[in-house]
């Protein structure tokens, strides 16, 4: 299971790299240039974080990306789910039907437990963290 995919992971390093730049409007090509991502595919993690409402994105000459929110504001754990979906180690399912012994199972109440703290912990991790650990 991964946790962090590609997407997620070029959007973390595209926000701490627009946040750097003190809110000024950043180019796609210095983004593709600077972090070595392929244009297309940085394209549209970009507008999906605009989309999602992170970042704000001006058009025409000058234009590129800011962030539309404080860093504080942008979690980890909100990535996640834009890029992955809600994250579960285990759904129950068996052959496409809910397992028969979702109830009694206790493997179900362990790894819920788990779920529930590997959450917290993604929950407590924002952009503003990340990059004050980076210096």
């Amino acid at each position: 299971m991964k946790l962090i995919t590609r997407d997620t992971d070029y959007a973390i390093r595209s926000i701490c790299y627009i946040a750097r730049q003190k809110n000024s409007v950043v180019c796609v090509s210095s983004l593709v240039r600077d972090l070595k991502i392929p244009k297309p595919f940085l394209r549209k993690i970009l507008q999906i974080l605009q989309a999602k409402g992170i970042l704000k994105s001006y058009k025409g000459l000058g234009g590129g990306f800011k962030l539309a929110l404080p860093l504080n504001k942008i979690l980890l754990v909100d990535l996640i789910r834009i890029f992955k979906g809600s994250f579960k180690l285990n759904e129950c399912i068996f052959k496409n039907k809910s397992c028969p012994n979702i109830i009694t199972c206790v493997l179900k109440k362990k790894l819920g437990a788990i779920e529930k703290y590997l959450f917290s912990q993604l929950k407590s991790i924002s952009m503003a963290s990340l990059l004050q650990e980076a210096k």
